[in-house]
């Protein structure tokens, strides 16, 4: 019975990793980096949905660069005229997975 337990709590610990770990990194950090509390992923909040962004810079071939810049100093009049904060406190290579992940999603 003991092992039935072990084996019971060992898959349920691993279930639970697995459904972490199934979370795109890009918006894992995207949550932690506090871009949530203007950016949902499928509609609009203060700013557009990631959605909504990919969608206008799909074909853009440089879209990454443009974004990633974007995030970093801030902005306004892309999207209106409330202004995106600068994300200096925000490591670019992090900054460079949370556009790679916006780009991605359809």
């Amino acid at each position: 019975m003991k092992n039935i337990s072990t084996l019971l709590t060992f898959a349920m610990a691993t279930l639970a990793a697995g459904a972490y770990a199934a979370e795109p990194k890009g918006e894992a950090l995207a949550k932690t980096s506090g871009c949530l509390a203007c950016h949902a992923a499928d509609k609009r909040l203060v700013a557009p949905g990631y959605k909504e962004i990919a969608d206008r810079y799909r074909k853009d071939k440089g879209a990454e660069a443009l974004l990633i810049q974007k995030v970093k100093a801030g902005g306004k009049g892309t999207w209106g005229d409330i202004p995106m904060a600068p994300n200096a406190h925000v490591k670019d290579e992090d900054i460079k997975i949370m556009v790679q992940w916006i780009l991605s999603l359809k």
